[in-house]
């Protein structure tokens, strides 16, 4: 088998293990707590990679080169995911999803106006549209606006800042240490949170996408116990498909694959939940792909592959 088709299996095998864990932190929205989630996750997580690399014999590096980069990067990566996951409590899958998926075109044009990157007509077009189907699915003039629509594209914006960031630091430290970090900071800012809310007595039954958040954690709930377990080992394993794609084959022919996940959350969110995305949406989604795939398709016929070389979820 070759290594670009090996790349295209592990890929749409990551997207698919990503999708049980999106289907599972929605589950959990009526009964389990996202910090409890997170936390955890970031425990059980970081103890597969560990477990990974050891039995891989590869290095296992905790420190970083670039200290106050990989701090602001894991600050990113909790604000944008955590984002993310209160908005699955709150909005169809599968547009969550698709607008997760914006995040190819925040990087190409943040890299025109901090990297100097040479972006033409034909990708500022793509880039134009892209975001018009982002306003097809969150429909900003409508009567029944929902906030929680901005969510994903705030994670979508994080996630490419955090790609960058990973980009410039990638040439001392390992995809491998960064998502180590990217865990680290999602114990240490998911445990800093809970104390002051603690300290602070603060309560959110009731409200709306918080309520999920901050719910107490639950330790005797085995089903809880049992889902999150499921989320941290197969979202890590998805991670470690993903970068192992990464690796083995040429970005522009595995990078087009990750849109698999927009198709299974299309398929699950309607499986689990009854969700049905409109027209709007439907034609949203279509315009966000394309463009997306078009960006892919242009860097690499102008050798300048950035967004197809800095992703990783």
């Amino acid at each position: 088998m070759s290594a670009d088709r090996l790349g295209i299996i592990l890929i749409i095998a990551g997207m698919s293990l990503f999708s049980i864990q999106d289907l599972l932190i929605k589950i959990l929205a009526g009964h389990g707590s996202l910090l409890q989630i997170y936390v955890l996750r970031g425990v059980i997580g970081g103890g597969v990679i560990l477990g990974y690399l050891f039995i891989t014999g590869r290095p296992i590096r905790f420190g970083t080169a670039y200290p106050l980069l990989t701090m602001i990067r894991s600050t990113f990566f909790f604000i944008g995911f955590m984002s993310f996951y209160i908005s699955l409590s709150l909005m169809p899958l599968a547009e969550a999803t698709a607008l997760f998926f914006i995040s190819p075109l925040f990087i190409t044009l943040l890299s025109w106006f901090f990297l100097n990157y040479q972006v033409g007509l034909y990708r500022l077009s793509a880039i134009i549209i892209g975001f018009i189907g982002t306003g097809l699915i969150v429909k900003p003039s409508s009567s029944n606006f929902e906030w929680a629509y901005i969510l994903p594209i705030i994670t979508a914006l994080t996630y490419a800042i955090s790609m960058m960031i990973a980009k410039h630091t990638r040439d001392q430290d390992t995809v491998f240490q960064q998502t180590i970090h990217m865990y680290i900071g999602s114990i240490f800012y998911g445990l800093l949170i809970l104390l002051v809310i603690n300290w602070l007595g603060l309560s959110f039954d009731g409200v709306k996408g918080l309520e999920y958040v901050f719910r107490p954690w639950s330790f005797s709930d085995l089903m809880i116990l049992g889902s999150i377990t499921t989320i941290s080992v197969v979202g890590t394993i998805g991670m470690i498909f993903l970068i192992s794609a990464y690796r083995i084959a040429q970005p522009p022919v595995v990078a087009p694959f990750e849109y698999t996940l927009l198709v299974v959350s299309i398929i699950v969110g309607y499986a689990a939940f009854g969700e049905v995305p409109d027209t709007y949406s439907i034609t949203g989604m279509f315009m966000i792909v394309l463009c997306g795939l078009f960006i892919f398709i242009r860097e690499e016929a102008r050798g300048m592959p950035l967004a197809i070389k800095i992703r990783l979820r």
